[in-house]
């Protein structure tokens, strides 16, 4: 008994098997066998599980077959030749490869047409037959896109013309008057200034009604560092007003930022600590302000303060305000005050333009007045500036995917016996090689060049550290003609760490101590997203051309960006 139900359950498990598992091949030919290389390149699926999926499959060739220009087609024959074959048999008839559409060109645009259809006369355009659907689909976009948000679309009177062509004409329905924008209403955040609408996302109530341009303008909002869309737009369509409902809400846009770094003093072979705070305050006015505060202090006995604040929209107009302060002295040689005063005009949401004043004073801090590198001096310059950033919140380690920054100043060094003219040249441009979504590459180039006859070592520019050439002591280089070239390879070990390589190159001209050099600077570190904020791990060594690579000069610099 136990050896017949075994033989009958194999039996009956193999059974089912097959059935389950049993598929049905569909073979389509045309009658006519010279149009069967037609069928195989339209392509169809022909493997299948019912019959019913069978006539669906059928359904859509012959859907395919109309979109081709075979409008004639008809099926002759589906039959079943054996338990895993059916036969379909088209008759294709001829193809029509134009159709001839008259429309009325108080309806739309010649410059709609001239802009969708090359081939044309008149007011007759000539559409290739197999592209019908996506032409009048694009056509009834461009209609939307002027106003007519409701407009419809249809051919009528459709007619052969010869054996390979046919006519008809274009029907269009819209209203009587193109739709404006006539309201903005933000969700969520009410406080959202209207002016970033107007200027940075360029959306302005009484413009004709445009859902694409709207919602691609809009994607503009989330570069902003202290505002997000949280849900797409709605639009509210009444008899005679168009309102659009924006859903925005307030984002953490305060950091503050700082760092730690020690090495081994050379003289004494102590441990030194030098480090800087970095205070950024935004939109908490909300209208889109901004403060910087940074104070830093060095192993040099040198300290920094410098302090920006940041007025965008000034009355509801593109102009901003910029004014900066910034405050530094080396130990008991000198010390510089430098204050700024900009106006910026706001292309749109990537492109800032500037002009401004400069004024700088020096005072020698030194007991004697044998140095002549060092002296008392003002300066003032006038500035025209050029700025690009392409912000990419999306990703919350590296938020900024390109920037680009151009500067020119005049003016002139007044010495109590001396006045000397001068330009300044300033470039930065850095951008992020997305390799794919674990790897990229950054680099970032910055260039700096004062041009004078004569120089004090107080007016040179300071560079060094862990914002210029890593592997070197804050500020400890000094030049008037300098480019450097940080770079990183990126490998993301998920969406909140990442280790990168860092090498850094550089040159620099310092025509007071006649010393010009290359340096170099290789090294590693991570960032790392925890709930305090970002923290970053930065391990370099720097040398100049004529040094070799010392284990013991190497630096490490330690940050933390917190968001509050």
């Amino acid at each position: 008994m136990y050896k017949l139900f075994t033989s009958i359950f194999i039996l009956l498990f193999f059974y089912s098997s097959e059935v389950v598992g049993q598929t049905t091949l569909l073979q389509i030919k045309s009658i006519d066998s010279t149009n069967n290389p037609i069928i195989e390149d339209l392509g169809y699926s022909k493997y299948f599980k019912s019959y019913d999926s069978i006539k669906a499959e059928i359904n859509l060739f012959q859907k395919r077959l109309y979109y081709e220009g075979y409008i004639n087609n008809k099926l002759i024959q589906l039959k079943k030749t054996n338990d895993t074959l059916f036969n379909a048999i088209f008759q294709l008839n001829n193809k029509f490869k134009e159709l001839h559409v008259k429309y009325d060109s108080t309806q739309i645009k010649p410059s709609i047409i001239n802009e969708i259809i090359k081939k044309k006369k008149n007011t007759i355009i000539i559409i290739p037959f197999n592209k019908t659907e996506s032409i009048l689909n694009l056509i009834n976009k461009k209609l939307s896109e002027e106003g007519f948000p409701f407009t419809k679309i249809k051919l009528s009177e459709i007619k052969i013309k010869s054996k390979e062509s046919l006519s008809a004409t274009l029907v269009i329905t819209k209203d009587k008057n193109q739709r404006s924008l006539d309201k903005i209403i933000i969700k969520d955040y009410e406080k959202f200034s209207k002016s970033f609408l107007k200027h940075y996302s360029k959306i302005k109530p009484e413009k004709l009604f445009n859902i694409a341009s709207i919602n691609k303008k809009l994607r503009t909002i989330n570069s902003l560092k202290f505002a997000r869309q949280v849900k797409p737009p709605e639009v509210l369509f009444t008899k005679d007003s168009t309102i659009l409902y924006l859903f925005v809400k307030k984002q953490q846009s305060n950091s503050f930022d700082g760092f730690l770094g020690f090495n081994t003093n050379e003289d004494n072979n102590k441990l030194e600590f030098n480090g800087y705070l970095n205070l950024s305050l935004s939109n908490n006015f909300n209208f889109g302000e901004s403060l910087e505060l940074i104070y830093k202090t060095d192993e040099n006995d040198q300290t920094t303060f410098n302090t920006t604040i940041n007025t965008p929209y000034i009355l509801g107009s593109p102009v901003g305000t910029e004014f900066g302060l910034n405050l530094f002295k080396k130990d008991t040689t000198f010390s510089t005050v430098n204050q700024k005063a900009k106006l910026y005009y706001q292309v749109n949401s990537n492109i800032q333009i500037f002009t401004g004043i400069d004024f700088s004073e020096s005072t020698n801090l030194l007991s004697t007045d044998n140095n002549q590198k060092i002296q008392d001096y003002k300066s003032n310059f006038y500035s025209i500036s050029f700025n690009f950033e392409k912000r990419n919140n999306a990703y919350s380690l590296f938020p900024i995917q390109s920037n680009f920054r151009l500067e020119t100043a005049y003016g002139s060094r007044l010495e109590p016996l001396l006045t000397e003219k001068q330009t300044k040249l300033t470039t930065e441009l850095f951008h992020i090689f997305n390799l794919n979504e674990q790897n990229s590459i950054y680099g970032k180039l910055n260039g700096k060049w004062l041009i004078s006859n004569t120089f004090l070592e107080n007016e040179l520019f300071r560079f060094g550290g862990i914002n210029s050439i890593r592997g070197f002591e804050e500020n400890s280089l000094t030049a008037n003609l300098l480019f450097i070239l940080n770079t990183e390879y990126r490998y993301k070990l998920n969406s909140n760490i990442y280790l990168h390589s860092i090498v850094d190159l550089g040159y620099f001209n310092n025509p007071v101590i006649k010393q010009q050099e290359n340096i170099y600077s290789l090294g590693f570190g991570f960032g790392l997203i925890t709930n305090s904020g970002l923290l970053k791990f930065n391990f370099a060594n720097g040398k100049t051309q004529n040094q070799q690579f010392k284990l013991t000069d190497s630096k490490i610099h330690l940050s933390l960006t917190a968001l509050f």
